[in-house]
């Protein structure tokens, strides 16, 4: 039988009894009619599991108790940066969404010259609160004990121009010839993915000056969604922990 996970904002003890997040209380009750002892999975995004069960129904909240944790690394050994154009609609919770269970290590979103999606600062920080929580669902769903890192959106040429860490930088563009890829990557690796209509010329030439390597995949042009989920498959089949 599978038994449900649950991320808990908060540290975990063993011993404890904790109150679970009104939204997954709500699903436990109404959903999945969940009654005083039936098992969990906790974790609170430090790596560790920790076995649980429902100690309480009291309306539609649950509480539940903690035991004795320990560190289950699903992880990749490959740390990979998406920084993805916000699309249009919601296709940025289904690339948050698969991100995650591919394992990328941060999702950085941008907005570029070309996209449709345009954000103030308040609605910057209320998107990226949605999406961490689309992250959270994943991890519960895929078993990872640590949350990816969501980032607010910001403007590509903010991201470009800011500190950048020692890593491999990718950026995908359907127009161009590709060397052969790398036998290993041995740095934390970056990958780029345009919005609906590509990156304009200029926007190249900066990934170009921010030292990104242009690659394609295939000879076919994907949707901004697709993209993204075949770089993140690419990398961690050939790089990561998809190989086998």
């Amino acid at each position: 039988m599978r038994v449900t996970r649950i991320y808990v904002d908060a540290a975990l003890t063993a011993g404890a009894t904790v109150e679970l997040p009104p939204e997954t209380a709500s699903h436990l009750v109404k959903v999945l009619r969940a009654r005083s002892g039936d098992p969990l999975v906790l974790f609170a995004g430090d790596g560790r599991e920790y076995p649980g069960a429902v100690e309480q129904v009291r309306g539609s909240r649950v509480s539940a108790s903690v035991g004795v944790g320990k560190v289950i690394d699903r992880e990749s050994p490959l740390a990979v940066t998406l920084v993805q154009c916000v699309p249009r609609g919601d296709r940025m919770d289904f690339i948050v969404q698969k991100a995650t269970e591919l394992g990328v290590a941060r999702i950085v979103p941008v907005l570029s010259q070309r996209s449709v999606v345009r954000l103030d600062g308040a609605q910057a920080e209320s998107k990226a609160s949605h999406w961490r929580a689309v992250a959270v669902n994943a991890c519960e769903q895929c078993g990872r004990n640590r949350l990816p890192v969501i980032e607010a959106p910001v403007p590509l040429l903010n991201h470009l121009g800011g500190p950048q860490v020692p890593a491999i930088r990718l950026v995908l563009e359907p127009n161009v010839d590709c060397a052969a890829p790398p036998a290993a990557l041995a740095t934390p690796a970056e990958i780029a993915i345009g919005p609906e209509g590509g990156f304009t010329d200029d926007e190249l030439a900066a990934f170009k000056l921010a030292a990104y390597s242009l690659v394609r995949l295939g000879p076919r042009i994907m949707r901004t969604e697709t993209a993204a989920i075949a770089a993140l498959a690419w990398l961690q089949g050939r790089y990561g922990d998809l190989r086998g």
